[in-house]
């Protein structure tokens, strides 16, 4: 239960997924704690990061640092398609990735897939900067399972955008390869994928395993990552994918002025941002290139 997660005042993140270590914020009061049919939710205001988001004694999100991952984990997708007028979002029920998605000004139309309605009502509720793409016409939801959604919706979306948490519990089959064949599927011709592709500081090993499976089904797999601080190690990763051989993921097609990333309120995604994300580690690069001579 995520309350034992909490000590003398202090929240600590400890998983399996990342043995030997673990984040800790302090916190100043718990505003909600319930389970949902599907998970543990809580949500509570730390001292410094603003009102915290956990599922399952996961961070999900924090006020302070969420715009590094909700704006890059959309805008590299949607800034290297010509033309990403519908979009489809699996999870996201914090708001967050809807709420860039929504704003970006080629986007017509998005629908969100998301089983667990309890975590759009409280985002709601105590997220309100990041759920406030809720509010837009452009947004269909539905609540369910993306599985059987995109069974049902083939070939009808240009970017598909994953916003999952961890490969444990009802999101670890997002992580193999047959929802990557269903996204495809549901993919028009020339359409993107991009989704949460875990931390190179401790999941190098799946994050081979689903570089390789990728390439064997879209023609341009890329890999990029941001940095945010209440992620385990600091670090998140994104697998982009695309349909078309034309793809290049690491230039965008669509930069914007200034001006315009003041309109849009960017605050990390910027152009040179979106090209630098390529750019990993020599350990990393190399685990990614040895499987690519593998093939």
């Amino acid at each position: 239960m995520t309350m034992n997660n909490v000590v003398d005042g202090w929240f600590s993140e400890k998983s399996k997924l990342w043995p030997g270590q673990a984040m800790s914020l302090q916190v100043e009061e718990v505003l909600f704690h319930e389970r949902s049919k599907y998970q543990d939710v809580m949500v509570f205001k730390s001292k410094t990061y603003g009102n915290v988001l956990v599922l399952d004694g996961a961070i999900q999100c924090t006020e302070r640092d969420e715009f590094s991952y909700q704006e890059m984990i959309t805008h590299l997708p949607l800034n290297c398609h010509p033309n990403p007028t519908n979009v489809l979002v699996i999870g996201a029920g914090d708001g967050g990735v809807i709420r860039e998605v929504v704003k970006h000004p080629r986007v017509e139309k998005v629908i969100q897939c998301e089983i667990d309605e309890k975590v759009i009502e409280v985002s709601k509720k105590y997220l309100q900067y990041m759920s406030k793409g809720y509010d837009s016409d452009k947004l269909e939801q539905h609540i369910g399972d993306g599985f059987a959604f995109m069974n049902k919706h083939k070939k009808q979306f240009d970017v598909i955008i994953t916003d999952s948490s961890d490969p444990e519990g009802p999101a670890e089959a997002l992580f193999e390869e047959p929802y990557y064949q269903l996204m495809k599927e549901a993919l028009k011709p020339g359409g993107i994928i991009c989704t949460q592709g875990e931390c190179v500081w401790l999941h190098m090993d799946l994050i081979k395993k689903m570089h390789k499976f990728c390439r064997r089904l879209y023609k341009v797999v890329d890999y990029a990552y941001c940095t945010i601080p209440t992620y385990p190690s600091g670090q998140i990763g994104f697998m982009l994918c695309s349909t078309s051989p034309d793809t290049n993921f690491r230039e965008p097609i669509h930069k914007w002025t200034n001006e315009e990333k003041k309109k849009l309120e960017l605050r990390y995604y910027n152009a040179d941002v979106h090209r630098a994300s390529f750019a990993l580690p020599e350990f990393a690069r190399k685990a990614l290139e040895d499987d690519e001579d593998e093939d």
